[in-house]
């Protein structure tokens, strides 16, 4: 046999086990918001990898997203929801940091840095125009293991733009995202949280679901170090999904909330993780 059909063939027999493990893959959970029921993954046509003992929450978040083992398994397209996920499911006292509107070379890096500190992971919803000022932040997240999300290209109000407007806003961000951080988005939020129709459809036939939050620390205010520390505190529960900023304004107050509140949740016995999005 030829050295090229050789190696035809390999890469053939690899394409076919990287896919028998994609589909032995299980999927968690989403956090529903009032009226919605959770969806759960059909279950899998052939048998998984061998199981594994599970893996502390460190030694998976730090693992890079891209770039290495098999190809990630394409989700199917979300369904068109009449209300945002508020809120994710989770095994015990589980919650969720964001961050929208960056990244910012002036304090996403020291959020990444606090977040690194105490290994845990994050959400970044990032608009177009920052992400492609700043590609190697996305990077840096990517690397980390930190979820980036899709929040518009420029932070319009969506409900006062055409269909076609909100798919280019959306769409061109998808594109920033996937090219440098590896993947194409799987969550979008609204700028302001302003949702309509048009947004949920556009959302969902570009592969996202629309997440918003439990908890919102008014952070864009500037109320204050402490103040934000104290919101976080309050409102904290499993569950829950906080709402703070790395752009659109001076975020320094958020920088030092972060790095207050976070050991201050870990010592409570809190998980900070990020939600799964379900193959469907």
């Amino acid at each position: 046999m030829k050295k090229d059909q050789l190696t035809s063939r390999r890469r053939a027999l690899l394409a076919g086990a990287a896919a028998l493990g994609a589909a032995g893959a299980a999927a968690g959970l989403f956090g529903l918001g009032a009226g919605e029921e959770a969806v759960r993954a059909p279950a899998p046509a052939a048998p998984g990898p061998p199981a594994r003992r599970p893996l502390r929450p460190s030694a998976y978040r730090l693992q890079p997203l891209t770039g290495y083992g098999p190809p990630r398994a394409v989700p199917g397209r979300p369904p068109v929801r009449r209300r945002p996920l508020l809120s994710v499911s989770g095994i015990g006292r589980t919650m969720v940091l964001t961050f929208d509107d960056g990244p910012d070379p002036r304090y996403t890096p020291d959020i990444l840095d606090t977040l690194r500190a105490y290994d845990v992971r994050a959400m970044f919803f990032v608009c177009g125009e920052m992400a492609a000022a700043h590609p190697h932040l996305l990077v840096r997240m990517a690397d980390e293991g930190h979820v980036v999300g899709n929040h518009t290209w420029s932070h319009p109000l969506l409900t006062r733009l055409t269909g076609a407007r909100i798919r280019t806003e959306m769409e061109r961000t998808c594109d920033v995202i996937e090219d440098t951080y590896g993947e194409r988005p799987r969550w979008f939020r609204a700028p302001y949280g302003a949702w309509n129709r048009a947004a949920f459809r556009i959302g969902a036939e570009l592969g996202m679901e629309p997440l918003a939050w439990t908890v919102d620390t008014l952070d864009w205010t500037e109320p204050g170090t402490r103040t934000i520390v104290d919101r976080v505190a309050d409102g904290a529960a499993p569950g829950v999904v906080v709402l703070s900023h790395d752009a659109g304004g001076d975020r320094s107050q958020s920088v030092r909330a972060l790095r207050s509140y976070l050991p201050e949740l870990l010592d409570a016995g809190y998980r900070i993780t990020v939600p799964s999005r379900l193959q469907v």
